[in-house]
């Protein structure tokens, strides 16, 4: 049997930029060995509106990431974001079969079956079924059931789908690179798999990435994705804030947002002054800090309450004990974390990679190419080898008739 490792691309299609990476896996250990990126065209809020232009900026940063790793790929990880991205939670139980009440393989492939069976309307389909833990006669079961004793087994998925046609698209990218898409990933699963610990997600964690043009969330219980969600606001919509408060360009707009944005209004802005560019050249100009950060705060913090808002009953502090976790560009915006644990009521911080990822790729805007290739692979290995006969598999539908 072949040992040859698997080379393995892991792309984001963003709103400011297009990543790429490459991973070589060896079926034990992973290295990161290529990256590519290009600015980002034809995308909006994550999702492609110029089918050619998302297709030229993407392919340039496979090029780049292959030609940097001296490998071709073998096949993709895709990264999935957008406001056509819905969730819901559907639950089904059945009643043991066996005599002696004891839990069998087929009880669990009966109620994983019948909870994951929902109709989606017309032109929907489904990207992820995440499942929560199972439950035997009402107490939850943290593995498998299978051996264990009761008289009710009960389980319940969060099903996360989108449109077709949106999806087919962001596929079709990959493919004219005479590349197969392996898996699609939610944005918030990569990155919070990349910027969460096994044990905060035990103990209930929120992760919460800030790209340009969306936010992407994942709430944490009992190990496993809670819930998720999108939004269609990130950093640019801080930078179009300023360029409308203060009557700038957006380049100018952007400029002022990294240079003195902040998610809380500093004590000492009152009063104060900062220039556009500092160089007093002809153009250059003051303007108020307090009424710069006043506008950078006031849309981040609008953020968070949203994302609070979308979870609901679904968030408490109480099942929260591993408080927030802050990752995607935005969250380089100085006193983001303390913004957020005053929306939220809970301790939060800047996510991290593990210490084994490289110092160039230990920014925050690389945390779900990054989970993409981690994630990815650990969903494979969990993956059932074969789909249930009589069954296409999702990217046999979008593509029996190509």
């Amino acid at each position: 049997m072949s040992s040859r490792p698997r080379f393995i691309g892991a792309v984001e299609i963003g709103t400011a930029k297009v990543t790429a990476l490459v991973g070589e896996f060896t079926g034990r250990e992973l290295a990161i060995i290529g990256y590519g990126e290009c600015q980002s065209r034809g995308v909006i809020k994550g999702t492609v509106v110029d089918y050619k232009a998302a297709s030229e900026c993407t392919h340039s940063a496979l090029e780049a990431a292959e030609q940097s790793a001296g490998e071709r790929i073998d096949y993709v990880f895709l990264a999935q974001t957008g406001s056509h991205l819905e969730g819901f939670y559907n639950e089904e139980a059945v009643n043991v079969r066996a005599a002696d009440n004891m839990v069998s393989a087929h009880d669990i492939d009966t109620v994983c079956r019948l909870a994951t069976a929902k109709e989606l309307p017309p032109g929907r389909m489904v990207v992820h079924n995440i499942r929560r833990p199972f439950r035997v006669d009402g107490r939850v079961v943290p593995g498998s059931p299978e051996h264990l004793v009761g008289r009710r087994l009960e389980v319940g998925y969060w099903i996360v789908h989108g449109q077709e046609n949106k999806l087919a698209d962001n596929i079709h990218v990959i493919r004219g690179f005479n590349l197969e898409v392996r898996e699609l990933v939610l944005a918030s699963l990569a990155s919070g798999h990349m910027v969460t610990t096994a044990e905060d997600r035990q103990h209930g964690v929120l992760a919460i990435d800030i790209g340009a043009g969306t936010t992407d969330f994942v709430l944490y219980r009992d190990g496993v994705p809670y819930i998720t969600g999108v939004l269609p606001v990130g950093g640019a919509h801080l930078t179009n804030d300023l360029a409308l408060g203060l009557r700038l360009t957006e380049g100018q707009a952007e400029k002022l947002k990294l240079r003195h944005g902040r998610a809380l209004v500093s004590p000492g802005a009152k009063g104060d002054k900062v220039w556009l560019d500092g160089n007093f050249a002809i153009g250059d100009r003051q303007f108020p800090r307090q009424a710069l950060e006043q506008i950078t705060a006031t849309r981040t913090w609008e953020i968070f309450e949203v994302v609070k808002k979308k979870l609901g009953t679904a968030f408490a502090p109480e099942t929260c004990a591993a408080g927030v976790t802050l990752t995607g560009g935005t969250a380089k915006l100085p006193a983001i974390a303390e913004c957020a644990a005053k929306v939220f009521g809970v301790p939060a911080h800047l996510g991290e990679p593990p210490p084994s990822v490289s110092e160039n790729l230990r920014d925050p805007s690389f945390s779900t190419a990054l989970g993409l290739l981690y994630y990815g692979l650990a969903s494979q290995a969990e993956r059932h080898p074969r789909p249930a006969r009589g069954k296409l598999g999702f990217f046999q539908k979008l593509f029996a008739k190509t």
